[in-house]
This record gives C-alpha cells, structure tokens and sequence, in this order.
C-alpha cells in the first residue's frame, strides 16, 4: 500500500516537474520571438542605402558601368517580410561589391577608386556576417549601412574628382615635364667600373 501511495506521489511530482519545464520553454520562446521582432523593427528601420547617384559622372556611369548600376538597384531594394529577407539580400549585396571590380571604366580604373570599392565590399560582407549571426548586433547592422552610404558618397565625389581633372587641359610642354619626373623612364647613368678586371 506504502508503496502504491509513494509511486502515485512521485508520478504525481513528475508530471508537474514536466509541465514547469514546458511552461519554462514557452516562456523562453515567446521571450526570443520578442527579441528578433525587436531586431527586426530596428534592422528593417535602419537599412535605408542611399542608392541615388549624388552627381552627373555617376549618373551617367550607371548607362556605362554594368557592375555600378546593378550594385545600386540591389541597394535601393530593400527586404520587408523578415529577419530571413534581410539576410538574403545582405547576402546578395556580398557578391554584387564584390563584382564592381570588374569592368571598372579605364578612366576610373585607378587606385583611388578601387581602394574605396574595397572599403564598401568589407563593409558589405561585414553586413553579411552580423545578419547571420544567431544574435543579431541590430545597432552594429545600422551602424554599417550608415557607413556604406558616408563610403558610397565618398566614391561618387572622388569619381567626380577625377572627371574634373581630366577635362583640365595640360599646358605645352606639361607632359613632358613629367615624364622627366617619372624616375623609372628616367635616362640611366653608366659609369666605368673601379675594378677592371687584369688579363
């Protein structure tokens, strides 16, 4: 009888052990499903890339430049339904900054403009990273979009820069003035070794 009443007690504790922890886990669900909604409002908030040219050279490179202007309208699409979008489009974003070194327009095809695609592509796959990560950092993910647009703009102007200086017309003479300077076209010295060798 002892028995029967300590196995009917212990059934008894075990399933109310068993409905805590079920309670426990519904709670620790809702709490995280919270959570990413948060992460959500504040990414989906945030991920605003100013994907306008901000002048005429970079107007006119989106006709020119396949890389430039698919990068762009890849930026200017912005994912709405979940966390899930946005990690698909970071993801695709990746490969578009990647692929604007290709095909770069042999006047823009300088050091200066490619150092500057280097710096939205890590920014970019910075991106990337931080969206898939299983905790979210949502201020770190705003804080990168921000700094792709400030190195977006960055790009645009520098590439206005080297538009203006090339319409600079070169005075008589200027051209070869620097290749003077240049001190690899420079004209070798030779001079008699010290040592001649003795027959």
């Amino acid at each position: 009888m002892k028995t029967k009443v300590f196995g009917l007690l212990f059934t008894f504790l075990l399933f109310l052990s068993c409905q805590d922890e079920t309670q426990l886990r519904i709670i620790e669900q809702k709490k995280e499903a919270q959570k990413k909604e948060i992460v959500f409002i504040n990414i989906n908030k945030g991920w605003n890339f100013n994907a306008q040219p901000i002048n005429e050279t970079s107007r006119n490179l989106v006709t020119k430049w396949a890389e430039w202007r698919i990068f762009l309208k890849e930026l200017s699409q912005k994912p709405k339904s979940s966390i899930g979008a946005f990690q698909q489009k970071a993801k695709m974003l990746s490969q578009r900054a990647l692929y604007l070194n290709n095909h770069i327009p042999s006047v823009y095809n300088k050091p200066e403009i490619k150092s500057r695609i280097a710096v939205i592509t890590t920014k970019v796959n910075a991106i990337d990273l931080f969206i898939h990560l299983d905790q979210i950092p949502d201020k770190k993910v705003v804080q990168l979009v921000q700094e792709v647009n400030e190195e977006l703009n960055s790009m645009q102007r520098q590439l206005d820069e080297i538009d203006r200086k090339s319409k600079i017309k070169t005075e008589d003479g200027e051209a070869d003035m620097i290749k003077m300077l240049d001190t690899v076209r420079a004209i070798p010295t030779f001079s008699e070794p010290k040592f001649k060798p003795q027959k």
